[in-house]
């Protein structure tokens, strides 16, 4: 198929160290993306990278070592809700809300040790990025917490609307915020986001961080460029009928927006 890209984003992290691997394929062949919190590494070619669910492999030119996963915590259902089934131009999959690691990776000469931490991987395919977009993923946190949240504006079948997906995984509990849940987004922005719905009202504010080029794909090229950042300062909180569910802060939150 022409004009089509996919890609899978493997997070770890422990601490202030995180390595984020993005592996996949786009019409101009195979390609790799490393990001640490203050580098990035790209390949045109998917040697010397292994990838399974028991944990992942590399042998790169800068980066060397390997990372066993604990067991996959997935969502209960499709993230996209029912636009999976719809001519979209991006889909996204949550693969995994959170899981264990062990090993390390030898990183342009320093060892970076992930055991401990945790990991996190979604993925991406379609034919391109939209054109406005937040994204934010955190879990690192002093509680049991994972949550991931895209605000983006959404070409469809001529026209265009801002769509979220947000999914919160809480000490073992899932909670979904969506536009095909009637969510309602007050604010997204370089800031931070304000959702709510219906009970829930979630509220996270970004502060100050330094953000690295990645590529990025339009109509299955890897020709755009976007900016991330895996140690943006952010505090997260959750109200849940009027009561505060939590609020917890971290440094180490990935962070993208084009908005």
């Amino acid at each position: 198929m022409s004009h089509y890209f996919e890609g899978r984003y493997y997070k770890h992290q422990k601490g202030d160290q995180t390595l984020c691997l993005i592996a996949g394929q786009a019409d101009g062949g195979p390609f790799i993306q490393v990001i640490t919190n203050t580098h990035v590494w790209q390949y045109d070619s998917l040697a010397g990278c292994q990838i399974d669910t028991k944990g992942i492999r590399l042998d790169l030119p800068q980066i060397k070592g390997a990372v066993r996963y604990g067991p996959y915590t997935p969502l209960k259902g499709d993230i996209m809700g029912p636009f999976q089934y719809l001519p979209m131009q991006c889909h996204h999959e949550v693969v995994s809300m959170g899981h264990t690691l062990e090993g390390g990776f030898l990183v342009d000469g320093r060892m970076l040790d992930l055991s401990g931490g945790r990991g996190y991987i979604e993925g991406d395919r379609g034919r391109s990025f939209p054109n406005a977009y937040l994204w934010l993923h955190c879990n690192d946190f002093s509680q049991p917490l994972s949550i991931m949240a895209s605000v983006a504006d959404i070409p469809f079948v001529g026209f265009h609307f801002m769509g979220c997906i947000c999914a919160i995984h809480y000490k073992g509990r899932e909670i979904r915020l969506a536009t095909y849940r009637g969510v309602h987004i007050h604010h997204a922005g370089r800031d931070g986001l304000t959702l709510a719905q219906g009970r829930y009202r979630l509220r996270v504010d970004i502060g100050a961080h330094a953000a690295l080029p990645l590529k990025a794909p339009r109509k299955g090229q890897m020709v755009d460029t976007i900016h991330e950042s895996n140690c943006a300062s952010a505090r997260f909180r959750l109200w849940e009928s009027g009561a505060l569910l939590f609020d917890l802060a971290s440094c180490n939150t990935s962070f993208e927006c084009t908005l």
